[in-house]
């Protein structure tokens, strides 16, 4: 096989993780359908926002519908706020409050006397704006350094020479994890780790990890049995990465009016 098919391969396989990951993460709009009058419409719910009020639009929705929206801080017993839609600009727009960093809010619609969604109702996380210049080289180098370990994996099952990218890999993923990794989460809620040993955020966890398999990888590099130790730490890595991200993340607890570091 030509290194340019294991290359069109490698991301073939790491677009495809990251858009699971991307989408199947607590901060992805919550998808609902609202039935009225015989008709669907398809609506995006936020769970994710920057320090200012978020302004929750039901595109498509006819002006003659009766709509609500009940919202409370979460995690807390109290009871929901009702505020009605207002008719502005064509659609319906009803706005969610600004929290405190980390600060989250429970919330779901209703139509017509019915409540979207029927089962849960999804949350919506306030953070601080992150800005590109780190935001942007923290992507790169995490969508590289899974891609880089594809690559490698390729490698290794074809039995190539495969060192050389194990340690560009382990490079990568130290320079997206650790270097802008902290600088994203500092920006965004204030910490620089809320993983191991200071909280539970899986997104630091599952990056702390995978590192750690991957330096194994390349100490064991001359080991006779060092392809399987890849083999593991890539496995390990696609198996860990396809954790919604953001998971368990920076909380605020309304409570203490304290930033917990990972819940």
């Amino acid at each position: 096989m030509k290194k340019s098919l294991y290359w069109i391969l490698a991301v073939v396989i790491t677009l495809v993780l990251s858009i699971y990951q991307r989408m199947t993460g607590p901060t992805y709009p919550k998808k609902v359908t609202v039935e009225l009058n015989g008709e669907s419409y398809k609506l995006k719910l936020p769970r994710s926002s920057v320090q200012h009020d978020e302004v929750v639009t039901l595109e498509g929705v006819p002006s003659d519908a009766k709509t609500q929206m009940h919202y409370r801080c979460y995690p807390t017993a109290d009871d929901y706020t009702t505020v009605d839609f207002s008719w502005k600009d064509g659609k319906w727009q009803a706005v969610l409050p600004m929290q405190p960093v980390g600060g989250k809010l429970q919330y779901y619609i209703t139509v017509d006397g019915k409540d979207y969604p029927a089962d849960e109702p999804p949350l919506i996380r306030f953070r601080n704006d992150v800005p590109a210049g780190i935001l942007v080289p923290h992507i790169l180098f995490m969508f590289a350094a899974m891609l880089f370990a594809v690559y490698t994996f390729l490698l290794v099952i074809t039995h190539k020479e495969y060192g050389k990218w194990l340690k560009i890999t382990v490079a990568t993923l130290f320079v997206g994890g650790f270097v802008f990794g902290p600088l994203v989460q500092h920006a965004a809620f204030g910490p620089w780790w809320t993983g191991f040993p200071f909280g539970t955020d899986l997104t630091d966890n599952k990056t702390l990890l995978s590192f750690l398999c991957f330096v194994v990888a390349l100490v064991t590099l001359k080991w006779k049995y060092n392809k399987w130790v890849v083999v593991l730490a890539v496995l390990f890595m696609i198996a860990i990465f396809s954790i919604p991200h953001s998971t368990f993340g920076s909380e605020y607890d309304y409570a203490t009016q304290q930033l917990g570091t990972g819940k």
